[in-house]
């Protein structure tokens, strides 16, 4: 039985994962990576020193991956989603007038 030349795929229905990123938030580290690399060739071009540069880039990338890493391990692959859902529901519905608990026929 060990002779099979076919692989077996033991991640079936599990989310997409690299190097401890989960789902989306490897598309947010790779959205902002283009970011940086188009604010770079923007400050270089206007004529800043490369070094400045560099450090600037440096810096904004490293709080990047810090803040994307801390997002991901918060809140796992959908938790994101549903915090920012649970802050639009209303917490109280109010109405000012009874006519919508009146049967009309």
């Amino acid at each position: 039985m060990n002779n099979s030349v076919y692989q077996i795929n033991k991640g079936i229905n599990q989310s997409i994962q690299f190097k401890g990123l989960k789902a989306q938030y490897i598309w947010y580290l790779g959205g902002g990576i283009v970011l940086l690399m188009i604010l770079f060739s923007a400050m270089y071009i206007v004529g800043l020193p490369s070094l400045v540069c560099v450090g600037i880039i440096g810096g904004s990338g490293t709080l990047l991956v810090l803040k994307i890493y801390k997002m991901s391990h918060k809140y796992g692959e959908h938790g994101m989603m549903k915090a920012l859902a649970k802050r639009q529901v209303p917490t109280a519905v109010r109405t000012q007038s009874r006519k919508i608990f009146k049967m009309e026929k």
